[in-house]
């Protein structure tokens, strides 16, 4: 393995600013000497890094420098044939990784619960989307993943399919059962794309789960900046096999990629895989034992339940605290913003937290943190409410429409009581977590319309459209 310690980017970054350059070339800021004073408290010190394609800096769109030895770095500690740093989010590379894998009119097993970028990209590449339900929990009221069973029944039905794309973990972080299923396609010459956004840090092993690298999948996109320190929009895609047409992949990312690539956001994430290069047992032992102390104290409060993954197979870095009180999980999730305790999501029961991937002695403010809670949920009687969440029977789905047709078609605004049946022509989507509940091109049925009701009453946000909020959704005009 390379020397894991090098942080070639930033290095070379550092170097260009200790020659106190004189800039005559963009970035506008000029290093950050062109600002305004109330600034320069947040932006003074990074603007000095946020540079452009110069001598000795590299060029993202084709490296052979300081870029190049970063992303060979990175390649080297997750073991992969070839990884890439995307600076526009995973979403850049689900679009690259499908458009370089699907065909227009080929067959696409996908997920259901996958994030929108993944419809994105199957709408540009005009593929033909077989849809495969997850299976649905219970205790935790969440779609999980898919089963192996769903997996091999969608191919037996469409044996022509070219690729499988999967969303690993979901976004609490519960796994499944994913070397099975790759295992599966792979016997079938399916190639297979993972979502990983919120696995990268997955190569570390125990107690993480295993990454769907370790596991063998195709592509794998990886969102750095969700649990690594790295800067928002800050992602990795690995090529994890021979079948990838790396020429085709390469050329969708400098498409899909900006042509000024973010300088500080590159340097963060040739940082954060330095940062998790270094990470050791002892590293380990300190986290876990953090954790379990936070999650020991969260139990003791009343008006919550900390949920426990089924068998263990889950992300401890997140953590999902279910309502025990007459609060839903959005007006939970108010209660913890006025004590300025900001979570990643809510949903109608639920609230997920994401801790960091603190090192040995680090501190983060997990006693100030419970007090707060402790305090903004004192005295709220215990009352579990039972919700009805009617789950989706049918595992295996097709578009009523193929994206090709639907551009001609025209639409129209139906009350949303009156939709049944109906073909949707807006991709609902609560945000977070950015999966759509009603896709584009899809037919709305009764466990549909159960769910996005459940959604609007009890206060969920979503992307897009207002006309929700007037009790209206649009639809195709098919007759």
């Amino acid at each position: 393995m390379n020397n894991q310690s090098k942080t070639p980017l930033y290095d070379a970054l550092s170097q260009h600013i200790n020659k106190r350059p004189v800039s005559f070339h963009v970035p506008g800021h000029k290093y950050g000497e062109v600002l305004q004073p109330k600034a320069h408290r947040y932006f003074q010190n990074i603007l000095e890094i946020d540079a452009t394609e110069l001598s000795g800096l590299d060029d993202l769109h084709s490296p052979e420098g300081a870029i190049l030895e970063a992303e060979v770095l990175l390649a080297d500690l997750y073991q992969t044939r070839r990884s890439y740093f995307l600076v526009n989010g995973s979403t850049v590379g689900n679009l690259a990784m499908i458009m370089a894998a699907c065909e227009e009119g080929a067959k696409v097993l996908v997920q259901r619960n996958c994030h929108k970028s993944v419809l994105n990209g199957l709408s540009l590449a005009k593929a033909n989307p077989i849809f495969l339900e997850p299976e649905y929990n219970q205790e935790w009221k969440i779609p999980s993943g898919i089963s192996l069973g769903t997996v091999k029944e969608s191919i037996s039905l469409y044996p022509d399919a070219k690729a499988l794309i999967l969303t690993y973990p979901n976004y609490y972080g519960l796994g499944y059962a994913l070397q099975e299923i790759i295992d599966e396609a792979h016997r079938h010459n399916i190639l297979v794309l993972v979502d990983e956004a919120h696995g990268p840090h997955f190569i570390l092993g125990d107690p993480f789960p295993s990454s769907a690298l370790q596991l063998g999948a195709d592509i794998v996109v990886q969102s750095a900046h969700k649990i690594l320190p790295a800067m928002t929009m800050g992602s990795y895609l690995h090529i994890n096999s021979d079948l990838v047409n790396r020429n085709k992949l390469e050329e969708y990312l400098a498409m899909f990629q900006s042509s000024s690539p973010s300088y500080p956001i590159m340097a963060s994430l040739d940082l954060a895989r330095n940062y998790l290069s270094a990470y050791m047992h002892e590293d380990v032992t300190f986290l876990l034992t953090e954790i379990r102390r936070f999650r020991d104290e969260l139990m003791k409060i009343p008006a919550i339940r900390v949920l426990d993954y089924p068998n263990e197979s889950g992300d401890p870095l997140k953590i999902t605290i279910q309502s025990r009180c007459h609060l839903n999980g959005f007006e939970l999730q108010r209660r913890l913003e006025e004590a300025a305790i900001f979570t990643e999501l809510a949903d109608p029961n639920n609230v997920l937290l994401i801790l960091p991937l603190l090192k040995e002695g680090q501190r983060f403010p997990f006693e100030e943190t419970l007090l707060k809670i402790k305090k903004a949920l004192a005295g709220l009687p215990v009352h579990t409410p039972h919700e009805i969440f009617e789950t989706v029977r049918q595992k295996i789905s097709t578009l009523a429409i193929p994206f090709k047709e639907m551009e001609n078609l025209e639409i129209k605004e139906l009350p949303i009581t009156k939709a049944l049946g109906e073909v949707c022509a807006e991709t609902i989507i609560p945000y977070p977590p950015g999966i759509p509940l009603l896709l584009k091109g899809e037919r709305v049925t009764k466990e549909r319309l159960s769910q996005l009701s459940l959604l609007i009453q009890t206060g969920a946000r979503f992307q897009g459209e207002s006309s929700l909020k007037e009790g209206y959704i649009k639809i195709y005009c098919t007759a």
